[in-house]
């Protein structure tokens, strides 16, 4: 089975994670660029390289980011000669992101410098950035307007948010690695990211929402709420703000005319929806073999959709 992943954080990461167990190259996780920032003279892109080290099996799975055992050495001596210290990058990240900012300097592409990022690491999935045209998330707060990573870091995700604007979507298009991801999948999966700040700007790429209806391939989306709550990340926040309730009834209205079917936590206390089939499931991803049964459990549930599709 060939499947196509939209992912941004931590959940989406994770799921990929199990999937590459399951299905290996047949993988590709498209992901989120919109919380990329520009600082310390590098290019940061922290979705695809979250996705990455997942994948590649250096993450941190204690904090949920980052490389495992890494030090801080080259962050902790900029910080102390005076760069901006909010915004901590280890020493084998920070090397990942020096080597994207002089492949793009030289004129490459952010989906090829990832690619060889990923290919360097042994990573089996593509991971492919939604675009190339810089996009950025805005969120706007009673403080003001403030970039996605001043507001989940700096101010520690605590402002209400008001709205969210993307700056850029205008000129964005899908990346021709995405479009052929897509049409060649036999399933689409629409990972338990946060569907505000790490799905919606991959679906608000113009052209993306129709690129996938085109595919024919069930669309298959995982809700990010175990047992009614988010397990890491501000989305009760970011729903609020776009006048959505903090469910998986919730997420899937933002997904609508666009979905065939959702995978729900079967502890979630809220009724699913009703509109699309739903599978409920267990859906905590701990550890290696909590990631690994998620993925069985959503790529068999997309594998009979797509059988039904084609009868």
């Amino acid at each position: 089975m060939k499947v196509a992943l939209l992912a941004g954080g931590t959940g989406g990461a994770k799921l990929g994670a199990g999937m590459q167990e399951e299905v290996g190259a047949d993988l590709a996780v498209i992901a989120n660029t919109a919380d990329d920032i520009e600082l310390l003279g590098v290019h940061v892109s922290p979705d695809p390289d979250l996705v990455t080290y997942w994948l590649s099996g250096e993450i941190d799975a204690e904090r949920g980011w980052g490389i495992r055992d890494d030090s801080f050495t080259v962050f902790e001596r900029l910080a102390k000669l005076g760069a901006p210290g909010w915004f901590s990058l280890s020493d084998r990240d920070l090397a990942a992101c020096l080597y994207r900012r002089e492949f793009l300097d030289e004129g490459g592409r952010q989906t090829d410098a990832q690619a060889q990022i990923a290919r360097a690491l042994g990573v089996a999935a593509r991971v492919l950035p939604m675009c190339e045209a810089p996009v950025r998330t805005r969120v706007l707060t009673a403080a003001g307007r403030r970039e996605l990573q001043e507001y989940l870091i700096g101010d520690r995700g605590e402002p209400e948010v008001r709205g969210v604007e993307l700056e850029g979507i205008g000129k964005a298009e899908p990346t021709p690695e995405v479009l052929e991801a897509l049409r060649v999948a036999d399933a689409i999966v629409i990972g338990p990211s946060n569907p505000v700040i790490s799905i919606g700007p991959i679906l608000a790429v113009p052209g993306m929402r129709e690129s996938i209806a085109a595919t024919g391939a069930p669309v298959v989306a995982v809700s990010p709420f175990v047992a009614g709550k988010v397990v890491k990340g501000p989305t009760e926040r970011f729903m609020a703000a776009v006048g959505r309730p903090s469910t998986a009834v919730g997420v899937a209205s933002l997904y609508e005319g666009l979905i065939d079917a959702m995978v729900v936590d079967d502890g979630d206390p809220d009724p699913p929806p009703a509109e699309i089939p739903t599978l409920d499931a267990p859906t905590l991803m701990e550890g290696a073999a909590g990631r690994a049964r998620v993925a069985r459990t959503v790529l068999d549930y997309a594998a009979r959709l797509t059988a039904s599709h084609r009868r």
